[in-house]
């Protein structure tokens, strides 16, 4: 008995390579619409970049490892929250895509709330969170989260100066509080420099398929830097606790920021591998006596391609 794959099957999951590579390819499309000239410059810009096919290597083994992890807390009914935060185009949303591509809706599921209702401006802050927290067996992954009010609420005069000490008292012991309920609750923060991000800025700007990705806070946020950075050093001072501490991922290389932020994830949750029964297809229940119907033609979509 081998377990070397017949050829057919080998074929198979070589196809299945490809397309996963196809995948990835098509969700790097930001590079092909740039002017040249924007081109040329974030080429220079990041002169060592990871090789392609190094970084597709990469994230497809550490996408297969998020497929165990995922089995491990369906099956152990764990809860895991994942914090993503960091300036506008810092790459949150790029790292937070490869994380769930391939993994089951039904239990690794992304929360990006809006801003906050008139109603729920009046409710206690942390509470429109709270209903999208895991049960067992289900990872959160929030783009963005309760951090809004130390971030872009405060700099932006969302938030009152009494709120926000309001809120760095507060969230220590909410946190504690999910914790000891037996949530992980893990945080990340995506560094970018000044440059890098001004660069980022310019390309949405010069890409009609990205543009909607820039908001008027967005632009604000450029002129804010300082305030964003002082913002931030004190979030950190006074949030990062032994319970759930901050973890810095230096986000100026999108695809490393997102192989370092995936395997530095795996390796905060002791997941193993759980039993789990064969797959086998079963035989196609063959009736003699039925006749599909032919379906009338408007019903169908029309092949274009």
């Amino acid at each position: 008995m081998t377990d070397t794959p017949e050829p057919q099957s080998r074929d198979w999951l070589e196809a299945e390579l490809a397309d996963a590579f196809d995948e990835e390819i098509e969700s790097e499309l930001e590079d092909v619409i740039l002017s040249e000239e924007i081109a040329r410059i974030y080429k220079d810009r990041h002169p060592d970049q990871i090789d392609r096919h190094l970084y597709f290597r990469e994230l497809v083994r550490l996408q297969s490892e998020l497929i165990r992890l995922q089995s491990w807390v369906a099956h152990t009914k764990e809860k895991i929250v994942v914090l993503f935060e960091g300036r506008d185009s810092a790459g949150k949303g790029g790292a937070i895509k490869r994380i769930t591509q391939r993994l089951n809706p039904r239990v690794v599921r992304t929360v990006a709330l809006p801003a906050p209702s008139d109603r729920e401006k009046t409710q206690w802050y942390f509470q429109r969170y709270v209903p999208h927290l895991p049960a067992g067996g289900e990872i959160v992954l929030f783009d963005r989260s309760w951090y809004n009010r130390s971030g872009v609420e405060r700099v932006m005069g969302f938030a009152s100066d009494d709120q926000v000490e309001q809120f760095f008292q507060d969230v220590p012991e909410f946190e504690r509080m999910l914790v000891r309920s037996g949530i992980r609750v893990i945080k990340y923060w995506f560094s970018i420099t000044d440059e890098e991000q001004q660069m980022r800025f310019l390309v949405r700007i010069h890409d009609p398929m990205k543009q909607w990705k820039l908001s008027p806070m967005d632009l604000q946020s450029r002129v804010r830097w300082e305030q964003y950075t002082k913002a931030k050093e004190e979030m950190f001072e006074r949030t990062s606790i032994p319970e759930a501490p901050w973890y810095i991922v230096e986000g100026n290389d999108k695809k490393k920021a997102r192989l370092n932020c995936i395997d530095h994830l795996l390796s905060l949750i002791p997941y193993t591998d759980v039993p789990h029964e064969d797959v086998v297809l079963p035989d196609r229940v063959f009736n003699p006596d039925y006749e599909r119907r032919t379906l009338p033609s408007e019903l169908y979509v029309p092949q274009k391609y």
